[in-house]
């Protein structure tokens, strides 16, 4: 996947992750209150490994838009520009990991519409920051755990649903 990702981009993520996490840091950091923000989180960093999908078109055109609108800002500012950033993956899905990967979406879509205003703008705010963030090495490497698991847990229900009794 081409990705046009620059330093401008990532500065938009990090603003988006520092607007939505501030909240809980000066609040009284129920976990529960980050659930709406990670759901968007965890739908953008898997988009970022859909290649050839909805998903991955998605992240790969809001990475763009971000990068663009970043660098507008920061020339605007300060009046340097931007450089490109490296890019790289988290892993691949396998076929039963892309079935879970549409499962946790349907979830986030759920939650979306079930949602207030402001968890409405958590969500995407954590869809739009993981989308761009989830393209970086440095993060990707962080996360390679997570396609793993959705890899691992879409295996194992494959395994439960095509296997009588292997359902531990």
């Amino acid at each position: 996947m081409n990705v046009a990702l620059s330093l401008g981009g990532v500065v938009v993520a990090l603003a988006i992750l520092w607007f939505n996490l501030r909240p809980w840091l000066k609040g009284g950091r129920d976990p529960k209150a980050l659930i709406p923000y990670a759901s968007g989180a965890g739908i953008g960093s898997l988009a970022t490994i859909c290649v050839g999908g909805l998903l991955g078109w998605g992240a790969s055109g809001i990475a763009g838009l971000g990068s663009k609108a970043g660098d507008k800002g920061i020339n605007g500012v300060t009046g340097t520009g931007s450089s490109a950033m490296a890019t790289g993956r988290m892993g691949t899905l396998t076929e039963a990991g892309g079935a879970v990967t549409v499962l946790l979406l349907l979830g986030v879509i759920a939650l979306f519409k079930a949602a207030g205003k402001n968890d409405k703008r958590r969500i995407a705010g954590g869809f739009v920051t993981f989308a761009i963030l989830g393209f970086l090495p440095g993060i990707a490497s962080l996360l390679g755990w997570w396609p793993d698991l959705v890899n691992a847990a879409g295996a194992k229900g494959r395994e439960a649903l095509e296997h009588a009794g292997s359902w531990l």
